[in-house]
């Protein structure tokens, strides 16, 4: 039986796109949306063939917890941002409020990030990373999908810091409308805690 016949289009018609302005209209309603998006804030380090490199992000999505997956994307114009593309492995680190001064170390470009003044240290497996940031994740990446001016990584964590599971104190830093914010609970989450999509693997 055809697709006419039982009630189906022949085919799905392609959306308008609209004319010049309407496009940009269009770019400009998504950058102010993400702009006033709250995103966490993660540094990812990795090892180059002229030494190590590092980045502040904040496009980093959990996908999965068994296995437990990351994402998160590079600018096709960051330096740092193509050697990690091409790293097999890195670390992430899961920065809180006081590790802003590293994740703004770690976001101005022309900054050592790892100069004598600065703490860092190497895994034993040869990655670097900053020992001072609580939790950190080991991870190997599995895919890379190019976009325009950009790149999308997954990566599967494979070792994390000692203490990882230590409940933590401490403010979340989180990056909105181009400043740093710390983020603090709204409601007492220990004894009411709010979730938003129980049956969702990747929200916790």
């Amino acid at each position: 039986m055809s697709a006419r016949a039982k009630g189906m289009p022949d085919k799905v018609a392609a959306p308008e796109t609209g004319t010049a302005a309407v496009s940009s209209g269009l770019t400009e309603a998504f950058v102010a949306a993400f702009r006033h998006h709250p995103s966490g804030v993660a540094i990812i380090t990795a090892e180059g063939a002229e030494g190590p490199v590092a980045m502040t992000v904040s496009s980093l999505i959990s996908i999965s917890a068994a296995p437990p997956m990351v994402a998160f994307s590079l600018s096709a114009s960051s330096s740092s941002g193509k050697v990690v593309e091409r790293a097999a492995s890195v670390v992430v680190h899961f920065v809180r409020r006081a590790d802003m001064q590293l994740a703004r170390l770690c976001a101005t470009p022309g900054k050592n990030r790892f100069g004598p003044d600065v703490r860092w240290s190497r895994l034993d497996s040869g990655e670097p990373y900053y020992p001072q940031v609580e939790l950190w994740f080991r991870a190997e990446l599995r895919g890379r999908l190019e976009t325009s001016g950009a790149c999308l990584v997954t990566a599967e964590l494979t070792a994390v810091s000692s203490g990882a599971l230590v409940t933590r104190q401490a403010e979340a830093l989180v990056y909105s409308n181009r400043a740093w914010h710390a983020l603090g609970p709204v409601v007492d989450t220990v004894s009411a805690p709010m979730l938003l999509w129980p049956d969702d693997s990747a929200t916790f």
